[in-house]
């Protein structure tokens, strides 16, 4: 129980250091729950963790009645990666790296992040948590569910953000799915299998 709390905590450290110091100061999106917390904050100024754990209580309900051990284990993830996006906002000047090498900065912090989670079978969000439920229903791998996810999310988020920074976050959502799936691919803690 301590070792699954550890690896979420710190999985949601980094989650919200790749959201805020390399997504963020760029206009970056990532994709799910998070890039459409970003595009609120884009476009709303609104709390962009706040906005996740507020648009993924659907899914989470659906969690609790579907895999009640899913549901408390990702609740934990859902709040505390929510709290450390908007907790490492501030800091989100400290430092500015130029576009390419945010994206790809970024997009690896995030993607080990939200894979360490994965690992601790929590999730950040509400699409991670779908896609969670899915992989475990249908044998499919997560991380490739996510990255599909996050594609659509994109798309959507793309007249907000611009061509450029659209770009650019294509390149980073590519480096979160790419380290998700592979910190995922070979999951089998805890019973459960993620390919």
């Amino acid at each position: 129980m301590f070792r699954t709390f550890s690896i979420i905590i710190i999985g949601s450290v980094f989650v919200g250091i790749g959201i805020d110091l390399f997504f963020v100061p760029h206009h970056f999106l990532d994709g799910g729950m998070i890039g459409i917390g970003l595009i609120a904050h884009y476009w709303f100024g609104f709390k962009p963790g706040l906005t996740i754990i507020l648009l993924s209580v659907p899914l989470y309900m659906l969690a609790f009645f579907v895999d009640r051990k899913l549901f408390y284990n990702s609740i934990h993830g859902l709040w505390l990666s929510s709290l450390m996006i908007d907790f490492f906002y501030q800091w989100k000047n400290i430092f500015t790296f130029p576009p390419l090498m945010s994206a790809f900065l970024g997009g690896t912090f995030v993607g080990i992040g939200i894979g360490l989670m994965l690992k601790g079978n929590s999730a950040t969000g509400g699409s991670d948590l779908l896609a969670q439920l899915i992989g475990k229903s249908f044998h499919f791998n997560v991380g490739k569910l996510i990255f599909l996810f996050d594609s659509i999310v994109l798309v959507v988020g793309w007249p907000i953000i611009g061509m450029e920074s659209f770009l650019y976050s294509l390149f980073a959502v590519s480096t979160v799915g790419f380290f998700t799936t592979i910190l995922t691919h070979h999951n089998h803690d805890n019973g459960f299998s993620f390919r």
